[in-house]
């Protein structure tokens, strides 16, 4: 059954809005009349299936953070013996954000209807991406619902602590090489070129550092907007070019063979990868759909190549470890718990070792490579700035020799 909004009038005229459930807007305005309310405004919150063009182009409902959140309250509702409806019914009242209440009200008047809890979420798919439908759907399948919910949000909460990891290691190098940036072009554009002037006027031979430095000021401040324009365009035909899968595939291949992002790269992506494959096989998904659904969340797209290849071979008949084996970007690390898996019959048990080893080899690298690159880039800016300074003092110092 629909959901409406509305907003109506009540008896003493004070302006009042909520949701309710009915089969068309009239039988809404009805149903508020029969409460004695004047409606003013009736309009359904969400068709069914799909959402309307209006919040399609607007922000998502959830975040990454949020619907962890959100999953874990659904959880522990239905784990506590709380039907499904009455559990959405009340993640509904509770809802503060206009959107995520109407969200919610729709999937309960879904579920109300007699659809599928998975089969509801289907109508947003911009908040519920085919994994965290295709693990409701199990737990659905298998009665154990809550208990799935419960493995759906510790694979968010993990998924969004390792991001947020990463960020938080790669934060303050970005920071400061922003920072470094921004001094030496204000060095070089502005300063150089106020000081030069004074020594430009003596007609002396000015010192090869200083010569330089004024010449690559000179260039700045006369083609600096070319330059510009010129990394704007080179980074629209980039982005342009990624858009085909053929070119993204080999720029991502690429990408995994640079020193030491392209490490971090692969274990990132990895352990994404079994984490996802864990949970699904662990919710009861057959193994070829869960793999599937493991290579969709892939970001980089020669790695998730190579799973849809190692889908192919189980489908097959090939055990999974030796799929995976044959797959030199993946981690070796990964095959080997596959193999102890598909030999103590706990696949989902050890892929999940696997993705928790694989978090923290990602996070320590991590943290290594930050480590090593805020006093990097410190000396750096540094020597930038000593010899904007010393372009800057030669000429000075060799007035101050010229008057001895």
């Amino acid at each position: 059954m629909p959901a409406f909004r509305f907003e109506a009038l009540d008896a003493l005229g004070k302006s009042t809005n909520g949701l309710l459930e009915a089969d068309n807007a009239r039988a809404a305005r009805s149903q508020l009349r029969a409460q004695a309310l004047v409606p003013l405004a009736v309009t359904q919150v969400l068709s069914a299936g799909t959402a309307p063009a209006g919040m399609r182009l607007s922000r998502r409902v959830f975040n990454a953070t949020g619907l962890a959140v959100w999953t874990r309250q659904l959880a522990g509702l239905v784990g506590s013996g709380l039907p499904l409806e009455r559990a959405l019914t009340a993640l509904s009242d509770e809802a503060e954000d206009p959107k995520q209440r109407e969200l919610v009200a729709h999937l309960r008047s879904e579920v109300n209807a007699g659809a599928p809890f998975a089969q509801a979420l289907g109508g947003a798919p911009r908040e519920f991406d085919d994994v965290y439908r295709g693990v409701v759907a199990a737990g659905e399948q298998s009665g154990a619902l809550g208990i799935v919910l419960e493995r759906l949000a510790d694979d968010l909460e993990a998924r969004e602590e390792l991001k947020g990891r990463l960020i938080g290691a790669t934060l303050y190098p970005a920071i400061v090489s922003v920072i470094a940036f921004v001094i030496v072009i204000f060095l070089v554009t502005y300063v150089v070129p106020q000081v030069a002037t004074v020594f430009t006027s003596s007609k002396r031979a000015l010192p090869l550092l200083t010569i330089a430095m004024m010449a690559v000021s000179g260039f700045l401040r006369s083609w600096g907007w070319l330059v510009v324009v010129g990394v704007a365009a080179a980074a629209g035909i980039l982005a342009y070019s990624l858009r085909n899968e053929a070119f993204r595939e080999r720029f991502d291949a690429g990408w995994l063979d640079l020193p030491l992002i392209g490490r971090l790269s692969r274990g990132y992506n990895a352990a994404r990868f079994a984490g996802t494959l864990a949970m699904l096989a662990g919710a009861g998904v057959p193994i070829l759909k869960a793999l599937q659904a493991a290579a969709e969340t892939l970001s980089n797209r020669a790695m998730r190549a190579d799973a849809m290849d190692a889908l192919v071979q189980v489908r097959e008949g090939a055990p999974l470890a030796s799929a995976l084996a044959g797959k030199k970007r993946f981690p070796g690390i990964l095959a080997m718990f596959a193999r102890l898996g598909e030999q103590t019959g706990q696949l989902p048990v050890m892929l999940e070792r696997a993705a928790k080893q694989l978090s923290a080899e990602v996070q320590r690298r991590a943290l290594q490579m930050a480590t090593v690159l805020e006093p990097l880039l410190i000396v750096a800016m540094g020597g930038v700035v000593m010899l904007i300074v010393l372009a800057v003092l030669l000429p000075i110092i060799q007035l101050n020799s010229f008057i001895k």
